[in-house]
């Protein structure tokens, strides 16, 4: 799943107001920019599968610590521990943030999801069905949007024009992963995309956040 894990982020703003988008963000796709580190450090693999499922040319070997449940409860714990200083919520909700990627991507992967490392591996294998992915995909997502842009106002024209461009973005970097089923040309490359395009869209999620503000309940 790609724009389901930005979508609990938009939607989490309600929850936590006094988070930046960028650590909700941060927190809903931390196993997706922990596991390029991973890969490129050679602790976990990918291989590049054209044909494997509906969505992604790559078969995800092992990730047993960026995508194990496990793990990712310890991660989104330490994540959550660390935040809970900037809203007295942030502790639960970041947590839910990091362990809701193992339950999306269990939803939308093949069996290839651990429960721990070493452990069992799940998986509903939405994937396999591109219609359904996206009839459940991007109605979550709009309602995400709906959500944050209820939550927030734009303080000045920067907050309409920054936002508005992210999650256009997003949808095109989305659409294009659905449209094309060009393989990518190695496991590196992958893992370099990933992690920049992680970082980035991170990064203007809490530029544009800097530039709305909370909408009085």
């Amino acid at each position: 799943m790609f724009i389901g894990h930005f979508a609990l982020g938009l939607a989490a703003k309600r929850a936590a107001p006094r988070l930046s988008l960028a650590a909700l963000f941060a927190a809903a796709q931390l196993a997706d920019m922990m596991w390029p580190v991973l890969l490129l450090a050679g602790l976990e693999e990918v291989r590049i599968l054209p044909g494997i499922n509906g969505i992604t040319p790559l078969e995800f070997v092992s990730y047993p610590y960026s995508h194990s449940l496990v793990l990712l409860v310890v991660w989104g714990v330490a994540f959550g521990w660390f935040a809970r200083r900037h809203d007295p919520r942030a502790f639960v909700i970041i947590t839910a943030l990091v362990v809701s990627h193992w339950v999306l991507d269990f939803i939308t992967h093949r069996p290839d999801m651990p429960l721990y490392p070493g452990g069992p591996k799940f998986g509903l294998g939405l994937w396999f069905s591109l219609i359904g992915t996206v009839a459940v995909e991007v109605p979550m997502f709009l309602a995400g949007v709906w959500i944050y842009l209820q939550t927030t106002r734009s303080k000045d024209r920067t907050g309409m024009a920054a936002i508005s461009i992210l999650l256009a973005l997003l949808l095109v970097i989305y659409a294009s992963n659905v449209i094309s089923q060009a393989p990518p040309p190695s496991p590196t490359a992958v893992a370099l995309v990933s992690l920049i395009g992680a970082c980035l869209i991170t990064a203007w999620a809490g530029w544009a956040d800097r530039h709305r503000e909370v909408v009085p309940s």
